[in-house]
């Protein structure tokens, strides 16, 4: 016992030691919470206090689910299959195949990915000649979802309006075809688990017997139906164990509820809280810039990041002239850390949107300079994998109409629409699958039916991964691939497969003894909830680029965030709401909190988007850092010359001018920044202007904004400033009272 509790802080060791009562445990960012949510799991089998069928542990990622279960059987010799750990999806799927019939599911249910669900909301509007502009398959989908995730059927539907009503009943039209189908979607696992414990008390009651102690990771994450979920399963005598961090709720466009925290501490009247903020990941003046940002955020639990690493060194800070001046700044600095021993694997550049990607990855592959952009296309979500794995689909289940459609013209074998068409159309007067009508169509979709029989006859002789080598030979689809010009890449992936097939018959999911699956069809099940790895570039030192949001649970030697302008970062949709900006705030904080050693912060004057040069103010994020933990490489308030390089021209550090400033002392001062003539490159507007173009001023009704442009001389002169939400004004210098940005 002594070696399992030995080396946990006082607060870990608390939380892990905490009684059989529900507790809120708030878990700051590298404070341990995975060792802590592990070794309270192991604490308490080994204690005697629970058996291994009577713990719940939820994660929101299959790879954090697996670590579990590794730190787990290093703890202890058990077989931790007997302990339901897993996602929110992957334990519904569970229950659901164990219950099918009670949920009123096939045994061989079939999960529909977020791109076979688009598809089948398609089909659906095709249906019922629902005009697509008006009615966005993408639309439709994210209403469904969304519904679902409320815990809400179409038929519970608030549809003030006609445009509500009519999507209401798409919502219910869809559901119908999935039901017709034996498909569900992700959000419907949950709501059909949630719907069936509802409906049935006595299965209710049995897993709230079974399960005494409901362990959750990353409870911040957790979305209104999945909080419902764990608050049906905590029956009487039950202790609930929530981890998680308010301060890094950054997913509210996926339906994360950063309220459910706060929910949990009044509706299970918590009588523990404990505050994990000894940080083992960065160094002091990282935690210092972390924590001054978050504590603007109001309604926060409340925490304050420390360590014992010492302060480090502190967080460089960098203006660009411009996107691809801040891009090449960020080449050259990866360079030095690589010259100096640094691993480029351990170095990550963070963005806020992936558009942003294209000019930072221009930049590196110009230099030569490996990198790997992290979140691309899943292994399972590429097209010609969901194209193998819609074959198998229909092979396991043949009324899967999705897949039949996917792949019965492809690779092409001369079914036209208007056939496919015809086909629908008999199975819809027969009130059969599309399989089953082509059964009886004859031509070449008599050949494909043939195809599909002979690889059903081959799943019952066949080990899975011989299954899937046959199925992506003889559905031609590695000749297919065979014949493209640069098909090889996705003929590597196809021979994956197959080695994915092998890798799972070595280590196939828990299911309960009284819910027998198909190998075929639990591998199917894996593929559909497996998040999968970039398998790009496996074994190469590269680069790590990656949207913040995909940084979430990773952390770095060397962090860069970069574009932290306003409007960017934060994003222009959140800065006028205080929930959003407030996310904005959290989503910085993730940033920040990801870099071990060195923490790099950057923004650009000048930033091509959307086909234009645009001009922005740095984000108010920079402003909201502590002045002691930041070491400024460019003059604070901006590319422009101290005092002393201007030779008294600037006063206030360089932000506003003085008659006695002339142009040619300007050139001289600053190398030759303010030289007449501004372009994208950082000069000025025209020689002799009182502000220069990119420089940030103070308006007083406007406020804050950024000079884009100067025209004319004299009495009528005048400047456009971009002043974010107010827009862009043109101001007479003779009347307009401008202020320069201050120090702070």
């Amino acid at each position: 016992m002594a070696d399992l509790l030995a080396n946990l802080n006082d607060r870990q060791l608390a939380a892990v030691t905490l009684p059989p009562q529900h507790a809120l445990i708030l878990a700051g960012a590298g404070s341990g919470k995975t060792r802590v949510l592990t070794t309270r799991i192991a604490w308490l089998l080994a204690t005697g206090q629970v058996g291994p069928a009577g713990i719940l542990a939820v994660t929101f990622t299959n790879k954090s689910a697996r670590e579990m279960v590794t730190r787990l059987t290093a703890m202890l010799p058990l077989d931790a299959r007997r302990i339901w750990i897993g996602t929110f999806h992957g334990l519904c799927n569970r229950m659901l195949r164990a219950h099918h019939q009670d949920a009123g599911l096939p045994a061989s249910f079939q999960i529909l990915d977020s791109q076979d669900q688009l598809g089948a909301v398609k089909r659906v509007l095709r249906a019922l000649n629902v005009d697509d502009e008006k009615y966005p398959p993408r639309q439709v989908q994210w209403f469904i979802n969304n519904a679902k995730e409320q815990g809400l059927r179409a038929s519970s539907l608030e549809a003030p309006t006609a445009y509500d009503q009519r999507m209401a009943e798409l919502y219910a039209a869809y559901d119908e075809q999935c039901r017709r189908e034996g498909v569900v979607d992700f959000a419907e696992l949950l709501l059909r688990s949630f719907e069936l414990l509802q409906a049935q008390p006595a299965l209710c009651n049995h897993y709230q017997s079974r399960f005494r102690h409901l362990l959750v990771d990353e409870f911040q994450d957790t979305n209104t139906l999945q909080y419902r979920w764990i608050r049906l399963l905590a029956g009487p005598g039950a202790a609930v164990f929530a981890v998680g961090d308010d301060d890094q709720s950054i997913y509210a466009f996926r339906g994360a509820n950063v309220g459910n925290m706060a929910a949990f501490e009044r509706d299970f009247q918590t009588p523990n809280l404990i505050r994990l903020e000894q940080n083992y990941r960065s160094f002091g003046h990282i935690l210092d810039c972390a924590n001054e940002l978050i504590q603007r955020n109001a309604n926060r639990l409340g925490k304050q990041l420390w360590t014992e690493a010492g302060v480090g060194e502190p967080v460089r800070v960098r203006e660009a002239l411009s996107d691809q001046d801040e891009a090449q700044w960020i080449v050259e600095e990866v360079r030095s850390l690589v010259r100096d021993g640094w691993m480029r694997a351990d170095i990550a550049l963070l963005y806020r949107s992936n558009a942003q990607s294209r000019v930072l990855e221009h930049a590196l592959f110009a230099a030569g300079m490996p990198y790997r952009v992290y979140g691309g296309l899943r292994f399972f979500e590429r097209a010609e994998i969901k194209h193998a794995l819609a074959y198998l689909r229909l092979i396991e289940n043949p009324a899967d109409d999705g897949a039949f459609l996917r792949v019965v013209n492809f690779p092409t074998r001369g079914i036209g629409a208007r056939s496919i068409e015809q086909l629908q159309d008999a199975a819809r007067a027969r009130g059969c699958s599309l399989y089953e009508a082509a059964k009886a169509m004859g031509g070449r979709l008599a050949a494909f039916v043939a195809l599909m029989d002979a690889l059903q006859n081959d799943s019952l002789r066949l080990e899975l991964p011989e299954l899937v080598e046959q199925v992506t030979e003889r559905s031609q689809l590695l000749a297919h691939y065979t014949a493209e010009r640069d098909g090889e890449e996705r003929i590597d992936n196809l021979r994956e497969l197959v080695n994915a097939a092998i890798a799972f018959l070595g280590d196939p999911p828990a299911e309960d003894s009284d819910a027998p699956l198909s190998l075929l069809a639990a591998f199917l099940a894996h593929a559909s909830l497996e998040s999968g790895e970039n398998q790009a570039g496996e074994g190469t030192d590269a680069l790590q680029l990656m949207t913040v949001h995909s940084a979430k649970g990773l952390e770095f030697n060397a962090v860069f965030v970069t574009g932290l302008e306003e409007g960017l970062f934060p994003h222009e949709n959140s800065a006028n709401e205080p929930s959003g900006l407030e996310e904005e705030r959290r989503l910085m904080y993730v940033a920040m909190t990801r870099a071990r050693q060195r923490l790099y912060l950057s923004f650009a004057q000048t930033r091509l988007l959307h086909g234009q040069t645009r001009y922005h103010l740095r984000s108010r994020f920079i402003d909201e850092l502590p002045d002691g933990a930041l070491k400024w490489l460019t003059p604070r308030n901006g590319l422009r010359a101290t005092r002393e390089g201007w030779g008294g021209a600037w006063e206030s550090g360089g932000n506003a001018w003085r008659t006695k400033g002339t142009q040619q002392a300007a050139q001289q001062g600053a190398a030759g920044v303010w030289s007449g003539g501004y372009g994208s490159d950082g000069r000025t507007a025209a020689s002799g202007a009182p502000f220069r173009i990119g420089q940030t001023l103070k308006h007083a009704k406007f406020g804050e904004g950024v000079v884009v442009a100067y025209e004319g001389t004299g009495s009528d002169a005048r400047v456009q400033i971009n002043f974010g939400a107010a827009g862009l004004k043109w101001l007479a210098l003779a009347v307009a009272k401008l202020e320069p940005y201050p120090d702070k």
